[in-house]
């Protein structure tokens, strides 16, 4: 499902117009863009938790040479954990 999915679904479910839906998801990732970028977490219970990470540095290889080594430096990535109740819903799916 892509975010033209997401929105058609959220504006059928809901009942609000597309444009409305469409409008409340891109508030949602400001929201949790914004927020792991201040070095917060957003938890939905049952769903899941987002929050950002700190991959440390190190030494990798070059594609283009693989004999030269390179040093990767550390790096903030997203991080999301899935919820109990997430996690139970996908158990009983087959």
């Amino acid at each position: 499902m892509n975010k033209a999915e997401l929105v058609a679904k959220i504006s059928e479910k809901v009942g609000i117009s597309k444009k409305q839906a469409e409008e409340t998801v891109e508030y949602f990732e400001d929201v949790v863009t914004e927020t792991l970028k201040a070095g917060g977490e957003v938890v939905l219970a049952g769903f899941g938790a987002f929050s950002a990470k700190q991959r440390a540095g190190r030494t990798g290889v070059n594609p283009q040479n693989p004999s030269e080594k390179i040093q990767i430096p550390p790096v903030i990535v997203p991080k999301f954990k899935a919820g109990k109740a997430l996690k139970d819903a996908l158990k009983g799916r087959k």
